[in-house]
Formats: structure tokens, C-alpha cells, sequence
């Protein structure tokens, strides 16, 4: 089942009015912009989304609000252009939800997963970049290290690297997670495999890079009075999000909605543990 991460709380905060125009920055299945569309009459909504699998299921289960919603592929770098082409000059509210896609997580051929055996790629845009399988077959040990130290915040990332390369070729997402396993054996209730797993992913994609774009570029994209709401899952994330809301607000160009960041609910968690870590702020870009 798909949930939509804090639906009602991204709701609230975007404060959704029917004849506005809103930007889903990561529409994923189409949870949020769903929710959204559904309470448009004149309004728009704007479905984008780097990965084109996910947003062709998300207009398949949009289907039933088609007419209010224009769907666009893109990065965060190319926000700006899904606004002309969907007719739009501003919009009323950005949202975007920091989160990796259920369906990407749980599609073996995607390669993000450990759990199952599948290609070493992990890119969101399969039509361009280089692949997990390029990065971990040839990049210098210590560049691998470095990056599963840094992204990942794993601090046996040389032990790591050390057998990666010893095992060159890595063939697949298992044969990486088992090689892993053996060099740095569990020591919580995490795999010894999650964090260099998301920290190849982060790297193939330019997450860090993408969300620097995404925080420059979305507030230039609001209408006077525009809210801009982040879900983030990662607290390297989510102080990056929290540094730039202030620094709009000390320039006098927004004010901070969310003094503390909103957290899901108990009875969210309870359904879907993939939400425990999840952190909401909301911007409001002055008049």
C-alpha cells in the first residue's frame, strides 16, 4: 500500500485553496497531488518528478483529477521550467518530500535495495548518469570511503571501501550487501549494508546537490504570500532546509511557519514506520 507521508499535515501547511496553483516538487505514486488536486476547483496542480516510472504511476493514480493537474519530469535544478510549460508563471505553494519512492525502494530492477537481487544502478533518471555499479567498479578507494563517510555518516567507510575494491567486480546489489556484511559484521538493528547503500544512492543522484537547488530555486517560484513545505528524513537534510528558512526570514523575504519542526503523528508511525524519521517545516514568502 502507498502511503503519502504527513498528507494532512502538508495539507494544512500549504494551506490549499481551490482556485490556487500548487507545485508537487516530488510527486512520487501521486499521494500528495492527490491530495491536493482534490480540493482544486479552478486551480492547478503541478505533478513533477525526476523518475519516470513513478510519475507514469502517479498519473495512473491521478487519473480521477486529470483535468487539474499537469505532470512534468525533471530535477529539482529544472523546477523553473515546469511552471511555463504547464501554463503557470508562480505558484501558490511548493511541496516536496524528501523521501526515496516506495516503488523504488521495492523494485528489484532499480537496484536500491539490499534485500533483493538486482542490477547495481540506483539512478532516479535512468535515461542519463552513471550507475551505483560504475561508481563502486571504478572509483579509487579512498574516493568510495570518503563518499560512504560523508553521506552515509558511516564511520567504518575504509573497511568498506577496503573490500569493495578487493572484490571488484561487484555484480549485483546482494553480492555488494553480502560483501559488506562480511567486512563490518551488525552491530544494531540496522543491515551493516544501509548506510553505504544510501550513500551510493545519494551520490548517483546528486541528492545533496539537487536539494541545494531545490532551496535556491523554490522560493523564487512563489507567488507573494506562497508557501513552501519540506519533508525531510535525514538530519543532514533537514538542517539544510532549516538554514535557508532562516536565512529568508532574516532577510525580511518570509517568515518561519514551523518555530520546531512537525513530526507524523503516533498513529502514522504505527502504520507506516517509513514516516518515523520524517520532519515537516513550512516558509511563507512575505507580500
Amino acid at each position: 500500500m502507498h502511503f503519502a507521508v504527513m498528507a494532512a499535515e502538508a495539507i494544512e501547511w500549504l494551506a490549499v485553496q481551490p482556485e490556487g496553483t500548487y507545485l508537487d516538487a516530488t510527486a512520487g505514486l501521486g499521494g500528495h497531488t492527490a491530495e491536493i488536486a482534490r480540493r482544486l476547483t479552478t486551480g492547478r496542480a503541478i505533478a513533477n518528478d525526476r523518475d519516470a516510472e513513478s510519475l507514469e504511476m502517479a498519473r495512473r493514480n491521478t487519473a480521477a483529477w486529470a483535468d487539474r493537474i499537469c505532470y512534468h519530469q525533471g530535477t529539482f535544478s529544472r523546477l523553473a521550467a515546469a511552471l511555463p510549460a504547464c501554463g503557470a508563471q508562480q505558484v501558490n505553494g511548493l511541496l516536496a518530500d524528501l523521501g526515496v519512492s516506495r516503488y523504488q525502494l521495492t523494485e528489484p530492477d532499480r537496484g536500491f535495495s539490499f534485500m533483493a537481487e538486482g542490477p547495481l544502478d540506483m539512478r532516479m533518471d535512468r535515461s542519463t548518469g552513471i550507475t551505483a555499479a560504475d561508481l563502486v567498479n571504478q572509483y579509487a578507494e579512498k574516493a568510495i570511503a570518503d563518499l560512504i563517510y560523508q553521506m552515509g555518516e558511516e564511520r567504518r567507510a575504509r573497511k568498506i571501501a577496503r573490500a569493495i575494491v578487493r572484490a571488484r567486480p561487484i555484480r549485483s546489489t546482494l553480492h555488494l550487501a553480502g560483501l559488506v556484511e562480511r567486512a563490518v559484521p551488525r552491530t544494531s538493528h540496522l543491515h551493516p549494508a544501509t548506510r553505504t547503500f544510501m550513500a551510493l544512492r545519494m551520490f548517483v543522484n546528486d541528492e545533496q546537490g539537487e536539494l541545494d537547488r531545490l532551496l535556491e530555486i523554490g522560493p523564487e517560484l512563489l507567488a507573494s504570500g506562497g508557501r513552501m513545505v519540506v519533508i525531510s528524513f535525514m538530519s543532514l537534510e533537514d538542517r539544510k532546509v532549516k538554514q535557508r528558512f532562516r536565512d529568508l526570514a532574516l532577510e525580511g523575504r518570509a517568515t518561519v511557519l514551523t518555530k520546531h519542526p512537525v513530526t507524523p503523528t503516533e498513529e502514522e508511525t504505527s502504520l507506516n514506520p517509513a514516516s518515523r524519521s520524517a520532519k515537516l517545516r513550512a516558509l511563507l514568502m512575505k507580500c
